[in-house]
């Protein structure tokens, strides 16, 4: 099997025929300037991608870090806004108007003029809530407030719900916690199956295994670390991570994952680590 190269500037076509990076930058839990200088750092060391939420509080520092890094002196490469891939997500389902509101407030935040990719950030809130506020999404997309709209926590009922509704546009994105320890098969094959893309948050598994004995031998073998193997099988998997960190030489570190090609055999003894390892919260079996 030939080796796959990835690197930051490696893309994924989304459905609606634009393009994503295939690694993002992830910010959630930083705030001020642990934000700012994290999507410096990335945007310096060549990520494209930066996830952020209204949750997070921090889609100002995101933004403004964007808009300095183009208008600064690292930016030899001439790069424009379009070429930075910017995603947040809709903190509660709601109603259409508020959720209308909330995506028009976030890009006023972030001072970027669009979104390129707009989530709602979980399932929660029941059927009504979770239809309209996703018709509040297309009309963003229809308006040009939002590039491409997509999901997050979506379980398999999630989506079956969303689909049978026969929405405008399908969700290109569903955003949940994967890695080794929490490969949500059921979630990722149903949305590979239909063209969904998955975006794999908390790719790392927070580094709460990273001593596992699995982990360390193919570390070992691979010559890479713990965090460039959880992320190289996310990859392999056809996911999007979502490697977070606030440090620079480990913002460097995990987008080092070109030299490596996880085998066949290896790949299945990670899948089957899994352990339904939920590192934060887990809304995708929600009412």
């Amino acid at each position: 099997m030939a080796t796959k190269s990835f690197s930051l500037s490696s893309k994924i076509q989304l459905p609606n025929g634009l393009t994503t990076p295939q690694i993002h930058l992830g910010v959630y839990q930083t705030s001020g300037k642990e934000t700012s200088n994290a999507v410096k750092w990335a945007l310096e060391t060549g990520y494209r991608g930066v996830d952020s939420a209204q949750m997070y509080h921090n889609e100002r520092e995101v933004g403004s870090a964007i808009l300095q890094f183009l208008s600064g002196p690292t930016n030899s490469n001439g790069l424009k806004r379009e070429d930075i891939f910017f995603t947040s997500k809709l903190a509660s389902n709601s109603s259409y108007e508020a959720a209308r509101k909330s995506i028009r407030q976030s890009i006023k935040t972030c001072g970027l003029g669009y979104i390129d990719l707009f989530l709602l950030h979980s399932p929660y809130g029941g059927k009504t809530k979770r239809l309209e506020c996703w018709r509040a999404v297309e009309d963003a997309i229809q308006d040009g407030d939002v590039k491409t709209g997509g999901v997050s926590n979506f379980g398999v009922k999630h989506l079956e719900e969303l689909m049978a509704s026969k929405p405008r546009i399908m969700p290109a994105v569903n955003q949940i916690e994967v890695h080794p320890f929490n490969t949500r098969t059921n979630i990722t094959s149903f949305c590979q199956k239909h063209g969904i893309i998955v975006e794999a948050y908390a790719p790392l598994a927070r580094a709460l295994r990273v001593k596992h004995p699995v982990i360390q031998s193919f570390s070992k073998k691979y010559g890479c670390t713990p965090a460039q193997l959880m992320i190289r099988w996310s990859l392999q998997h056809g996911f999007i991570p979502l490697p977070k960190s606030v440090t620079k030489h480990r913002i460097q570190e995990n987008a080092n994952i070109g030299g490596f090609d996880i085998e066949e055999q290896d790949m299945k003894k990670l899948d089957a680590l899994d352990e339904y390892l939920v590192t934060d919260w887990d809304p995708v079996d929600a009412d």
